[in-house]
């Protein structure tokens, strides 16, 4: 039995938002089902929050709504607010996803308070979840790099973990947001976090794939012993803070890699290749993954 690799598909939320491409909420409820059916255990489907500043997630309730919700599955939903929990305990999510910088260029310039101030203001938001028996996710975005600041302290990371756990967060996302990362900054960013939670249990690896090193972050991820991913189905999104960022790195490769690895996903790989040729469609543009491509050229 080869050891197994949980991958979190994170393309109707946060690939999604980030698409100019408006979608009717149909198309999303059959994206989220479709990937429930392909063999992800965790996917991310909507976000609550407002719709002034997320347009194209305006429609979570409904989606959620819509899905045929299969027995095993974890539905997310990032959360910002306790109105945006309230939202999600309506529509019966699983998880609930908050989520702080461990930049503070990034928090001043992006919700005016310090990255302390940000995550305090999660403290009913957490206390709720878990009374309500949620799984709680704590994702720290810019873990590799500020579009503002530049250079992100490894201990600026490590501080914000530690806060998210305080709070009771189930697991914490490493979050490449603007995908600068490399492989020997993710390995020192991750054995530091490893010295105040299991690494194989606890944390994710979510990378962006702008300077195309997300792969290499997700191998040097694996040899620290991380065992959870996030990838985005077609390599859905951008990142609207850096110019010409390309998104969360594909399912589709990552699944090419981890099999090349020898490592089990249960997700079907040729079922996400068919999502992925489809979803693409949808928004009028050719799929960003690269094995993606090349495995659909191949059932042509």
């Amino acid at each position: 039995m080869s050891e197994y690799v949980k991958i979190v598909e994170v393309g109707p939320r946060d690939g999604l938002q980030n698409e100019k491409q408006f979608l009717d909420s149909a198309v999303k409820i059959e994206l989220v089902d479709r990937l429930a059916a392909a063999g992800f255990p965790n996917v991310e489907a909507v976000s609550f929050v407002s719709p002034k500043w997320v347009p194209q997630m305006a429609d979570g309730a409904q989606v959620m709504d819509g899905i045929a919700r299969r027995p095993g599955t974890i539905y997310s939903a990032l959360v910002p607010n306790m109105r945006g929990l309230e939202g999600a305990l309506a529509a019966r999510v699983d998880e609930v996803v908050i989520f702080g910088a461990a930049s503070e260029a990034f928090s001043q310039r992006n919700i005016n308070c310090s990255i302390a101030e940000s995550i305090a203001r999660f403290e009913p938001v957490a206390a709720a979840a878990k009374q309500a028996g949620l799984r709680l996710r704590g994702s720290i975005s810019c873990s590799l790099g500020c579009p503002y600041q530049g250079e992100v302290p490894v201990g600026a990371v490590v501080d914000v973990a530690e806060r998210f756990l305080q709070l009771g967060c189930d697991e914490i996302d490493v979050a490449d947001t603007i995908g600068v990362g490399t492989a020997a900054q993710v390995a020192r960013v991750l054995r530091a976090v490893g010295r105040i939670t299991d690494l194989g249990t606890r944390v994710s690896g979510h990378f962006h794939d702008t300077y195309g090193q997300a792969l290499a972050n997700i191998l040097s991820a694996l040899d620290c012993g991380v065992r959870i991913f996030h990838s985005s189905v077609a390599g859905l999104g951008g990142c609207p803070y850096a110019k010409g960022a390309t998104g969360n790195v594909a399912t589709e490769d990552v699944l090419y890699l981890l099999q090349g690895q020898g490592l089990s996903t249960g997700v079907n790989l040729d079922a996400v290749v068919d999502i992925g040729q489809w979803i693409s469609g949808q928004i009028g543009r050719p799929t960003s993954s690269r094995a993606g491509r090349a495995l659909a050229l191949k059932k042509a």
